[in-house]
């Protein structure tokens, strides 16, 4: 089969099914993105990588309400004239696997009309139910605006999912997000987690953080992961969530992973940093020798950190769900999560982890708490969760069950 893969920070979610299919051989795989290829994440050589430059920016005095359409057309735009080229030196794909999210998507079919496109779709923009609204904390803008922005964000969804063929979306929520109408042209299967990597470890070594902490096994030690620090991933009731913890359980080591400046998903920060701003709300209410702010890890170090862990905890907004909260189940962790679509989707509190209310920072101090000084409860929560993620999310599966979706879209056997 020839396969085009257009990501613009390829391999993206790709990555598991270019391995295979490079394993599987016989297979003409070809990719577009925008980024040097990325050699750590161990794309075969056999792959043909192609970057696509952009032949222009943002105009100056575009209106506000269509910059992120404008950059979405400037990516289409290059996309496609990087296909015609592939087109020209005789290339035709049996299946293009694109994720839309940038605007990749939007002209593809117009150089390959007949070719079947599988577009991975992870999330509609919604008024109400999602992550619009959900926290009024935080909404800064008038409501016309808002509803007008969320227009503007989903026109060129409207757009890839008329042009689509099939898509695919990691959760059921994930894909519930859709206008009712294209749901029945949505297969909900996730990436997956490697279980033979993410796996508990009921001896893990000690591990030094990069501030110089020493982490053993049987210390009191917590997890949080974002990939930016921010009120979307929960940050703020998590940080809130310190004073009364620290109190409960004193000998906590807190360890927060990820980014401190900038966001990936919401509003920046009006006054610095979100870290700062809420780590400023709590001065001399906490201890903050005890809690360590890591930066991001590489895998290497993120898990074994895992390993450690005596219990993880992962907030969200009604979102896409992080791939680090199935990772923390895989490798056993006791994790609280917040009671919010999709962790409910993977979590069955009291049996496979515990869930609070997502605004309350004494909830979550307490279960936390709860399972530091619970240890036998700890251990048969992440057990379960271990369990829970090896039936449903086993890469191994995931990545079959995708493989056998391309080559129904690529044959024509299933199609919207």
């Amino acid at each position: 089969m020839r396969v085009l893969f257009v990501h613009q920070n390829f391999p993206g979610q790709y990555i598991h099914i270019v391995q295979r299919l490079a394993q599987q051989g016989g297979h003409q795989i070809v990719a577009l993105g925008i980024q040097s290829m990325d050699t750590s994440r161990m794309v075969p050589d056999s792959v043909h990588y192609f970057r696509y430059p952009l032949k222009r920016g943002n105009a100056e005095d575009a209106h506000p309400l269509v910059v992120e359409t404008e950059s979405k057309v400037i990516r289409a735009e290059a996309v496609a004239e990087a296909a015609w080229r592939l087109k020209g030196k005789g290339f035709v794909p049996d299946l293009i696997c694109v994720h839309p999210g940038w605007g990749e998507a939007l002209f593809l079919r117009t150089v390959w009309p007949e070719v079947p496109m599988l577009s991975y779709q992870e999330f509609f923009y919604q008024e109400h139910g999602f992550d619009t609204n959900f926290d009024s904390e935080f909404e800064l803008e008038r409501d016309w605006q808002r509803k007008a922005k969320l227009i503007m964000k989903n026109a060129y969804l409207h757009v890839t999912l008329e042009q689509s063929t099939w898509n695919i979306s990691p959760t059921h929520f994930q894909a519930s997000s859709f206008p009712e109408h294209w749901r029945s042209r949505i297969s909900v299967i996730h990436d997956g987690v490697d279980m033979a990597r993410a796996v508990p470890d009921p001896s893990p070594a000690p591990m030094t953080l990069p501030d110089g902490t020493r982490l053993e096994a049987g210390q009191p030690v917590v997890t949080f992961v974002n990939r930016r620090l921010e009120p979307y991933r929960g940050c703020h009731t998590f940080i809130r969530a310190l004073p009364a913890l620290q109190k409960r359980c004193p000998d906590a080591r807190i360890i927060v992973v990820g980014e401190t400046t900038g966001v990936s998903y919401g509003a920046a920060c009006p006054d610095g940093e979100w870290r700062d701003r809420f780590l400023a709300e709590i001065e001399g209410r906490y201890d903050p020798s005890r809690v360590h702010f890591t930066g991001t890890l590489p895998y290497s170090s993120f898990i074994p950190l895992l390993q450690l862990s005596a219990c993880h905890v992962y907030l969200t907004y009604p979102f896409v769900m992080s791939w680090s909260l199935l990772e923390a189940m895989a490798c056993g962790c006791a994790v609280v999560g917040s009671d919010t679509a999709p962790v409910r989707e993977v979590i069955r509190d009291g049996h496979s982890g515990l869930l609070v209310n997502f605004f309350s920072p004494g909830d979550l101090a307490e279960a936390v708490a709860e399972l530091l000084q619970n240890r036998p409860r700890a251990r048969a929560l992440g057990e379960a969760a271990r369990r829970h993620v090896e039936q449903l999310y086993d890469r191994e599966v995931c990545v079959a069950r995708q493989l056998a979706l391309m080559d129904l879209v690529a044959r024509g056997s299933i199609a919207g």
